[in-house]
């Protein structure tokens, strides 16, 4: 039976609270923050600030090779994360100074994907805003007019972690020619979310406030109803729970089914073969592990090339460790670089 993601709590603790920063390498990388503006985003429902922090990361060669230009690895964060959070927890700057010194220069941008009930699925709704137009257009436009990118789909790579290892499936079978490179690490929300009556009846029930008070189960039910199942009828919290007397309308379950990529998967098959590479990969004793499993093998029903690790660790205690030694050389044997990076 596959796991039911958003259940697990324990697996997502580690992004609740403030984490501790990863062991510096060689402090030549630099962290640029940015606001970039969201005509996606703006108008939502939950009012999410349509101003959107962004980390930019950049490599030394950045300021010291100005004739250089750049790949670029996107990095979507996790449910309840922010790339600060993130940050402090995966040293962005630390990696991509490591990857430079192995001769990977590349640039890294990780977006705020955050939402009024924790995350927004990097998913399109009125209620939450248009994220994955967001990512997938505006930023990347953003990023290729304002740094020294190659502004190829060849130079560009995604990944994420957990609910950005969702939205790097989605995304990557959604909008196929703006990536060429995808790695999910330990992915969530992979299988059908399960929603009961008694969870739609909390979620009804709920006044669209205290939050930071609500279980995770709670919270995230709420999170998955305004990204899939919205409804701008319904305040105030703009979300269709499907109650219709003692049962759920199967509208409803079936949105849930909609957004799950092991349904979604069999549709997107040339777009997911057109990819240059695809990786995913998971720990054994990460709750999310059967959900995984169960993508390796319908890329392998379906003849979709893609490499699959099952590593030793749980879902979030050596995410920090695999940035450096598989995601970022992954990226680096797979984007595309220019010649002036090429020739030093």
């Amino acid at each position: 039976m596959l796991a039911r993601p958003f259940a697990l709590a324990a697996a997502f603790a580690i992004f609740l609270h403030p984490l501790s920063a990863h062991a510096q390498s060689a402090p030549a990388a630099k962290e640029e923050w940015v606001t970039v503006h969201s005509d996606a985003i703006a108008g939502n429902l939950e009012g999410n600030d349509a101003n959107r922090d962004v980390l930019v990361v950049l490599p030394a060669s950045y300021e010291t090779h100005p004739e250089a230009r750049y790949p670029v690895v996107y990095f979507l964060h996790g449910y309840l994360g922010t790339p600060k959070g993130y940050d402090e927890y995966l040293d962005f700057s630390g990696a991509v100074a490591g990857a430079e010194a192995e001769g990977n220069e590349l640039i890294m941008v990780v977006p705020d994907g955050n939402s009024k009930h924790g995350g927004a699925m990097y998913s399109n709704s009125p209620t939450t805003g248009n994220f994955e137009d967001f990512v997938t257009h505006e930023l990347v436009s953003y990023v290729d007019e304002n740094y020294r990118t190659i502004a190829e789909p060849q130079s560009r790579g995604l990944a994420g972690h957990s609910m950005g290892g969702y939205g790097t499936l989605r995304l990557g079978m959604k909008y196929p020619g703006i990536f060429s490179s995808l790695y999910a690490m330990s992915a969530c929300c992979l299988s059908q979310r399960p929603l009961t009556l008694a969870d739609a009846k909390e979620a009804e029930a709920n006044d669209g406030t205290d939050d930071e008070n609500m279980d995770f189960l709670q919270r995230s039910t709420l999170a998955v109803l305004a990204s899939w199942s919205p409804d701008p009828a319904r305040e105030p919290n703009y979300i269709d729970t499907g109650i219709e007397g003692d049962a759920l309308d199967p509208l409803v379950i079936g949105r849930m089914a909609a957004n799950a990529p092991l349904v979604m998967m069999a549709q997107y098959v040339p777009a997911l073969k057109s990819y240059e590479a695809i990786a995913l990969d998971v720990g054994d004793e990460d709750n999310l592990y059967n959900d995984n499993n169960a993508v390796h093998g319908e890329l392998s029903r379906f003849n979709i090339a893609h490499d699959w690790e099952v590593y030793s660790g749980d879902h979030g205690n050596r995410i920090a460790e695999r940035l450096r030694s598989k995601v970022l050389p992954f990226f680096g044997e797979h984007l595309d670089r220019s010649p002036a990076a090429k020739s030093r």
